[in-house]
């Protein structure tokens, strides 16, 4: 994956789970990296280990359900790296487990901001930067980190799921708007992963998902892996749709075994 080298990354959820890994994984193939999460001390960490390995990255504290901090964190980008060419909408939270008359009102409320509008903040932020860089520059590609909850339901993920379909929708209208202008957009399905995210759901008893022993979960590093896979011009011919890691032929070809 030579191609991503000195290139410009931004990841949100950056402070655990997929996006530290991410973060990680495209240090290691010479990617420029902008940690954003709500725990900077985390994302500055993580950032820290990076630069004493060689790497170059940067943290900064961000709400994705807050469009100002979204900007403020493209606008880091632009800052200490001279521009932005790959995005990794990857932020989001399954809690609050509940069915929908027993949840809690704001708090399903915060979720879908998180998980929806979050999606739309990145874009929003992103994609007018991405097309305004220099000829040498201009374009860029944004992973969507997806889920099968976009198209299959679940009991107690109300806001989870239908968060999931509607950022689906954004994907291709995204892809639908500026891909002629060289912005490559596609989600990750990656399946279940061995995240904190699974914890909450064990712990919540409900659906068939709670039941999964731990040992079926795939490590974090492997939709990082994928993700890189993604940004580079080998998947542009998946732009407009997410990409499930479930498909063995696509773990082949993010060189996944």
């Amino acid at each position: 994956m030579q191609e991503l080298e000195n290139k410009t990354a931004l990841v949100t959820g950056a402070s655990k789970g997929i996006g530290a890994a991410t973060a990680r994984e495209f240090a290691g193939l010479g990617v420029n990296v902008v940690l954003a999460a709500r725990s900077e001390s985390e994302t500055e960490a993580i950032a820290a280990e990076i630069r004493q390995a060689g790497g170059r990255a940067e943290a900064v504290r961000c709400d994705v359900s807050r469009y100002d901090d979204v900007a403020a964190a493209v606008a880091h980008c632009q800052k200490a790296f001279g521009g932005l060419d790959i995005l990794v909408n990857n932020a989001g939270v399954i809690e609050p487990i509940a069915r929908l008359t027993d949840s809690d009102p704001d708090a399903w409320g915060r979720a879908a901001d998180i998980n929806y509008k979050g999606v739309y903040h990145g874009l929003r932020a992103a994609i007018p930067v991405m097309t305004a860089q220099g000829s040498d520059r201009r374009g860029g590609v944004i992973v969507n980190v997806s889920s099968g909850a976009a198209t299959g339901v679940r009991e107690g993920w109300s806001h989870y799921c239908s968060a999931k379909a509607a950022a689906l929708s954004l994907t291709r209208c995204a892809h639908l708007e500026y891909s002629d202008q060289g912005i490559r957009v596609v989600g990750l399905s990656p399946g279940t992963v061995a995240t904190e995210m699974q914890i909450l759901i064990k712990a919540s008893g409900i659906n068939p998902v709670s039941q999964l022993d731990p040992s079926v979960h795939i490590p974090a590093d492997w939709p990082a892996r994928a993700i890189a896979w993604l940004c580079t011009e080998d998947a542009a011919e998946f732009c407009g749709t997410d990409v499930s890691l479930k498909d063995d032929a696509i773990r082949r070809r993010a060189g996944l075994k």
